[in-house]
């Protein structure tokens, strides 16, 4: 699926006639377009700003209502060996009794 889309990206010599179509066709109202979108991403951004404003004081009043803990000098722990349950006495194997070997018997 995306093999068919990346034969309709222009490459940079395609970018460079779309450019110079773009200022032949638009040349006139390009400083208007330009003010224009200038304008649009000051007010986007200005409307931002208001939201973080808006929900920024009420998280800041309740931060500072909290006094930190005052800081305190690091103290040195000391790493205390794992303590081990005595082991269960080992279980022993069963004896298996030995024969002594048979001699061969000759008929």
């Amino acid at each position: 699926m995306n093999a068919i889309f990346a034969n309709f990206v222009p490459g940079p010599g395609m970018m460079i006639v779309l450019l110079v179509v773009g200022i032949l066709l638009f040349g006139r109202r390009l400083p208007e377009i330009g003010r224009s979108l200038g304008k649009t991403i000051t007010e986007f951004k200005k409307g931002v700003k208001g939201l973080e404003d808006e929900v920024e004081p009420t998280n800041m009043t309740a931060a500072r209502t909290v006094d930190p803990e005052p800081l305190r000098p690091p103290q040195r722990l000391t790493a205390a060996a794992p303590k081990f349950d005595d082991a269960p006495a080992p279980v022993a194997a069963p004896k298996v009794e030995e024969k002594a070997p048979t001699p061969p018997q000759h008929v």
